[in-house]
């Protein structure tokens, strides 16, 4: 079966308890970003379903948590090996459906097998540690236990790679996941629980719809843990909804990433690192590099150079040799134009872009856009873009680029490209956020934790802290004799206060 014929058949579906069922819910369609084309259509998982989904996650979840640690493990590799076998339908269904390139949509299936092997591994390896004991004879220890049930929300510019990065940790750790999916990207999340066939029934299921069966997931009483990815503002009320029971939470917000270009760079590789970082994804990215920071010495040069690189980009159909692809939806992309309408407004100059590619009547592209002459009041460079835009701002030296770069309510990622040694350390040091990249820019690594601060959101993902993010740690101590404990009543005379009774009232 084509991928445009799967489409179909996926359509107004969910995947409850390992098998495909047709939703009792309402329905939306599901539009080709690159063509304007329905290809499907999603459902409005019922409350009913959603309860469906639970009942069969709990059940699934304790025989899954029974099994051995190598038993799990050798599952999840096959899950590894299956997402690989079906590489070719899934980035073209990723593509047909979010419009991003079929390079990127191949490389992210990569990226999540890759990081289902690492969670195989790590999590049947580290399970808890002993201590030395504050008693004799004893065995003191902390054990790692599974939240249980894990509700994982996932956004529509990587619903792959962070749906694995979540739900491998989350299994990993011996929960199950129910996946509540961007509804621009539902058919394709649909289409990747066909890897998960190794897995035992309800371990990891697909509810779909829009914010009615988020919210149901995220507020449930038997929702143990939640995972989220997503806007600022539906960030903070999952978090308010989960702090009314201290239901732990995994969030990542917004981003809003400074990218400095010191003198020392090449410009060239310089300005090739910021193009990508700006225009991947089509700027779709919540690492992008959203605030360039660029040194006065080597300003000219750079925008000139990288005027050239996005001028140079091939805008069009993920499906054809293309470099970039369309934004996801209409909305999105005048979501977007009003941000960069409203930078010009302010002063900010077009170097190249600023408008849509000619000859693209249809779909919903955008130019790959160099803005000069930004200012660090202006708007477009104090809240999250999330479009092809690169806004260049002058500074006169490192320390200007740093107190700029911490000028900001987020604090996800951070770039900067020097062969200075003083410099690069500096910027790891003080720059305020979760990750810094030196002359790498968006790189990741399984084991290396990943996750922001400020208002970018709380909580890791990736590294033993993603595996801790859905497991409690229990403290354990253990007398194997059974014998009188030190303290125990009654207490010594010796140990009374030995100044006397007062007799004094006051």
């Amino acid at each position: 079966m084509d991928v445009v014929a799967k489409h179909k058949a996926l359509s107004r579906m969910l995947f409850i308890d390992g098998a495909f069922a047709a939703s009792e819910g309402s329905a939306f369609p599901v539009i080709n970003p690159a063509t304007e084309e329905e290809i499907g259509a999603v459902a409005e998982a019922t409350e009913r379903e959603i309860e469906a989904a639970i009942q069969f996650a709990a059940a699934a979840q304790k025989a899954w948590w029974a099994m051995s640690g190598a038993e799990r493990a050798d599952i999840m590799h096959e899950v590894t090996r299956t997402t690989r076998g079906m590489s070719a339908v899934l980035a073209e269904s990723l593509t047909r459906e979010q419009g991003k390139t079929y390079k990127e949509a191949m490389d992210e299936i990569g990226w999540c097998a890759s990081a289902m092997s690492y969670y195989a591994e790590i999590s049947r390896q580290e399970g808890g540690r002993v201590h030395g004991p504050s008693a004799p004879g004893q065995l003191h220890l902390t054990i790692k236990e599974p939240l249980g049930i894990v509700a994982a929300i996932i956004p529509f510019n990587y619903p792959y790679l962070l749906l694995f990065w979540e739900v491998a940790a989350a299994v990993g750790a011996g929960n199950a996941v129910i996946i509540k999916p961007s509804d621009y990207t539902s058919l394709s999340t649909l289409l990747l629980m066909e890897a998960f066939s190794a897995l035992p029934a309800g371990l990891v299921q697909c509810v779909t719809g829009r914010g009615d069966a988020g919210r149901r997931l995220v507020e449930h009483d038997r929702i143990d843990g939640v995972a989220f990815t997503g806007s600022l503002r539906t960030a903070q009320s999952v978090a308010q909804a989960c702090a009314r029971t201290f239901k732990p939470a995994l969030i990542e917000a917004s981003g809003n990433d400074p990218f400095i270009v010191m003198p020392s760079a090449p410009v060239d590789i310089a300005a090739r690192g910021v193009a990508f970082a700006s225009f991947l994804n089509a700027g779709q990215v919540c690492t992008s590099a959203e605030r360039i920071y660029v040194h006065e010495a080597m300003h000219d040069a750079f925008v000139e150079r990288i005027a050239g690189i996005a001028a140079s980009l091939r805008i069009g159909n993920g499906l054809d040799k293309v470099d970039v692809g369309p934004m996801v939806s209409a909305r999105e992309r005048d979501r977007y134009e009003g941000i960069l309408a409203k930078a010009i407004m302010q002063g900010a100059k077009v170097a190249h872009g600023g408008g849509r590619p000619k000859g693209l009547n249809r779909g919903w592209f955008a130019d790959a856009t160099v803005l000069t002459g930004v200012t660090p009041e202006m708007d477009i460079v104090n809240d999250e873009s999330f479009g092809p835009v690169a806004p260049i701002v002058k500074v006169r030296d490192l320390d200007e680029a740093i107190e700029l770069a911490n000028r900001s309510r987020f604090g996800l990622g951070a770039n900067i490209y020097t062969k200075d040694l003083a410099e690069s350390m500096r910027a790891v040091n003080e720059i305020q956020s979760g990750m810094v990249w030196v002359n790498v820019p968006l790189l990741d690594n399984d084991a290396v934790p990943f996750g922001g601060r400020k208002l970018s959101g709380i909580g890791r993902e990736l590294g033993i802290e993603g595996l801790d993010q859905f497991r409690h740690t229990k403290m354990v101590l253990i007398d194997p004799e059974i014998r009188e404990q030190q303290g125990w009543f009654p207490y010594a005379d010796a140990e009374a206060w030995q100044g006397g009774l007062s007799t004094t009232s006051g």
